[in-house]
């Protein structure tokens, strides 16, 4: 094991127990968490809450990722996003529909609207055809999604993974069929993508808080606070490692 594994090992257990302490009840009653408006994800539950009013669906995609890759990171913020929305559109007899391009995630979709169902008593709508794998290719996925996205009748288009030069064909013919388009991902080709061809969109780190923005879970919010502060370390390293280069100390 090398240095910077211990490194990074220190790091992950760090940020678990800033989450963990974040987290508690005295923490949360002391320090309130203070949110700074983030208009594309009022939006989003705007239109949830709209979809709910009109009998529609809204519609998830997850992207790309391999459920056993390091990419998979923002797909599983998707899952997260899909279970909120789930919640949010409780009093609908229309629950949301989730498509995905891997196996893995697909079943993980499965498991996210059956949970949604048992947690807010609507287990008469659960379907679990509702989540399901649209594709096995990039492409395939993303032609796969735009029929489910067509034939679902949904008004409410949420794209939340990692996508690649697809992101262009999803969101582009999203906008024929869907009245809302929230897209956000990790990748820098989709979030590219996304500036040009979609109006509502997350870029950056703020596809990490789109969880905490839906629902105000402890965790959610803990997690945040702790990415603001290794945001500033790492900021404060850089400065101090520019500082130190500069006076030739480094």
């Amino acid at each position: 094991m090398t240095a910077w594994d211990v490194i990074g090992f220190l790091l992950v257990l760090a940020t678990a127990a800033g989450i963990i302490i974040f987290s508690s009840k005295q923490v949360r009653g002391k320090y309130p968490a203070l949110f700074r408006k983030i208009p594309a994800i009022t939006r989003l539950k705007r239109a949830v809450g709209l979809s709910v009013e009109d009998g529609s669906r809204v519609h998830v995609t997850l992207g790309k990722a391999d459920l056993t890759e390091a990419a998979n990171t923002s797909t599983l913020v998707g899952l997260s996003a899909l279970h909120s929305i789930g919640q949010l559109s409780a009093n609908s007899d229309q629950p949301p529909i989730c498509t995905s391009g891997d196996g893995g995630f697909a079943l993980l979709s499965k498991d996210v609207l059956r949970a949604v169902a048992m947690e807010t008593n609507t287990r008469e709508y659960y379907d679990p055809d509702l989540g399901y794998l649209s594709g096995a290719t990039p492409f395939s996925y993303a032609l796969g999604a735009l029929d489910a996205l067509e034939e679902s009748g949904a008004k409410t288009n949420v794209l939340i993974g990692n996508f690649g030069v697809e992101a262009g064909w999803l969101t582009g013919n999203a906008e024929k069929h869907a009245q809302f388009t929230l897209a956000a991902s990790d990748s820098l080709v989709a979030q590219a993508v996304f500036m040009a061809t979609s109006q509502d969109f997350v870029i950056g780190e703020e596809l990490y808080a789109v969880p905490a923005y839906l629902a105000y879970r402890p965790a959610h919010i803990a997690s945040l606070r702790v990415q603001d502060i290794l945001r500033f370390l790492v900021g404060g390293a850089l400065l101090i490692g520019a500082l130190l280069k500069s006076l030739g100390l480094l």
